[in-house]
């Protein structure tokens, strides 16, 4: 039980002008996205459409109240206790710190002299529902409740004057018991219920989107809270054992870390010195070509070199399972296994069709801050299109997250297929702008033999060699030839040789790409 000075030191802080205290919701995204959680002794309301996570939220914020020896109420108009026990045992939970008032219990609801609906107007006064819900309320004397949910309340008012007088009456009553409530919703009313949202605290909308291909979206939105900042915008989250995981959408502004600039090496003394020395930390690099001229295997170079420093390294594999890249490792004659059991290199396969670019964020954020990670590979940046189909919020999702890795001294490699072998290029997506360096791969065709090229076409921090290279993979990693200077057109993928000799590399070994 709380102690009863409880009401007038929030009432004391609120005269003297000083935020009340916070308590968290359950749900570490959601506290985030709140700014450390929902002022106390306030009316909230969750709404959303059935199987959106109203009950498991709620579930949360209770439960997170009982861990803290706090007296937690759940007020269930639309489910039963066995129900609700069900929910949780899914969840791996346990209710018994948790009072769950159901208001009719199932054998007044299974008597034949009863309607079989939850309430009727005739039988059940809504002022004598009310008054059941107080007399348990002012009984336990709980810090936390939950009321679940509205829509059956908005049936017993019937209209809209004493649904809200209804709403009114419950505020005022809790707002001198310092307890904090969250009202359920799941907006079976024709249209927005404004009113409700200006009589709450603060309103959170949960919504479910089906998408043509893979598993639902889910996501988040804090539309509302009184006199607390927020961070604003939809927030992807999905429902797994143990709750809501709820993913803040990620703000680069929020983010910085001092770090020691440096350049880090590939590990291939051409490649460097092509690139001008090698990649800055804090910096991005965009592997640009066809599919299997070799974008991925100069990706893993870095990831290797990193690992011989004694960093940490994950690669996000959008388009092959680890298998396909521990071959092309063992292919190049790269000690990738050896670094993966060292715990240098971890190598995460990600579906698109199953995880949301706001879950792939919160991926990419635990690997920086919690595993320390120093390079960063999404290999292909064609994978996390296809987790998000609109353009425009591709260039900003990446926008965000190469300006959150590059202020914590990350080294970003996107990897990026264009359509076509050889000839013109189409790319998916131009995200160039984005990329502080590019490194352009394609085929070229000479003397009926397919060979490969590369250049760097951009550096946005310093200098950079403008000669079109010819390189080769092979057991011994790659090999990087003179400057093609007798050839013309060789982007293109017909070029014209106009001199004489042999300026190619000698036919080799190759590997995958």
């Amino acid at each position: 039980m709380r102690e009863e000075g409880v009401t007038e030191a929030n009432d004391t802080l609120a005269v003297a002008g000083e935020d009340p205290p916070r308590i968290s919701t359950g749900s570490d995204g959601l506290d985030d996205i709140l700014g450390g959680g929902l002022d106390t002794d306030r009316l909230y309301l969750c709404e959303g459409r059935p199987g959106t996570g109203k009950t498991t939220l709620a579930l949360q914020f209770l439960l997170e109240g009982a861990r803290r020896g706090e007296a937690t109420l759940y007020i269930s108009l639309s489910e039963s206790e066995r129900e609700l026990r069900l929910v949780a045992q899914r969840h791996g939970w346990s209710l018994e710190d948790i009072s769950v008032f159901e208001l009719v219990p199932p054998e007044a609801s299974l008597d034949p002299n009863r309607e079989l609906t939850v309430f009727h107007p005739a039988e059940v006064e809504l002022s004598e529902t009310m008054q059941l819900i107080f007399e348990r309320v002012a009984t336990l004397n709980p810090s936390r409740v939950v009321f679940d949910s509205l829509s059956e309340m908005r049936l017993l008012a019937q209209n809209p004057m004493r649904y809200r007088r209804q709403i009114l009456a419950l505020k005022h009553f809790f707002a001198g018991r310092a307890c904090t409530v969250l009202l359920l919703d799941d907006m079976s009313s024709k249209a927005d219920d404004l009113q409700l949202h200006s009589i709450v605290h603060g309103v959170i909308l949960l919504e479910q989107i089906a998408i043509d291909f893979g598993t639902e979206r889910r996501r988040l939105r804090v539309i509302k809270m009184r006199g607390m900042s927020f961070r604003g915008g939809f927030h992807d989250f999905t429902i797994k054992r143990g709750g809501l995981e709820i993913y803040p959408r990620l703000t680069a502004a929020e983010h910085h870390r001092d770090f020691v600039s440096g350049v880090i090496p590939s590990g291939n003394a051409a490649l460097d010195a092509m690139i001008g020395g090698g990649l800055e930390r804090g910096t991005s690099m965009l592997l640009l070509g066809a599919a299997g001229v070799g974008k991925s295997s100069l990706a893993l170079f870095y990831a290797i070199a990193a690992a011989g420093r004694g960093e940490h390294s994950v690669i996000y594999a959008f388009d092959e399972g680890r298998g396909t890249v521990y071959t092309r490792a063992r292919a190049l004659g790269l000690p990738m296994q050896e670094a993966v059991e060292a715990g240098l290199i971890r190598v995460q396969q990600i579906d698109p069709a199953e995880m949301s670019p706001g879950e792939f964020a919160s991926l990419v954020r635990r690997a920086v801050e919690a595993d320390g990670a120093r390079v960063i590979v999404i290999d292909s940046l064609n994978g996390y299109l296809s987790a998000m189909p609109d353009e425009r919020f591709l260039i900003l999702q990446m926008h965000e997250l190469l300006s959150y890795l590059g202020q914590l001294g990350v080294l970003t490699i996107l990897v990026l297929a264009q359509h076509g072998l050889v000839g013109p290029m189409q790319t998916p997506v131009d995200i160039s702008y984005l990329s502080d360096t590019v490194l352009m791969l394609r085929y070229f065709e000479f003397e009926g033999s397919v060979r490969r090229a590369l250049s760097v076409v951009k550096k946005r921090s310093g200098a950079h060699e403008m000669t079109i290279r010819e390189f080769r993979l092979s057991s011994r990693g790659v090999t990087i030839g003179p400057p093609l200077m007798d050839f013309s057109g060789v982007f293109t993928g017909t070029p014209r040789y106009t001199g004489t000799g042999s300026p190619l590399l000698d036919d080799d070994e190759s590997a995958g790409s």
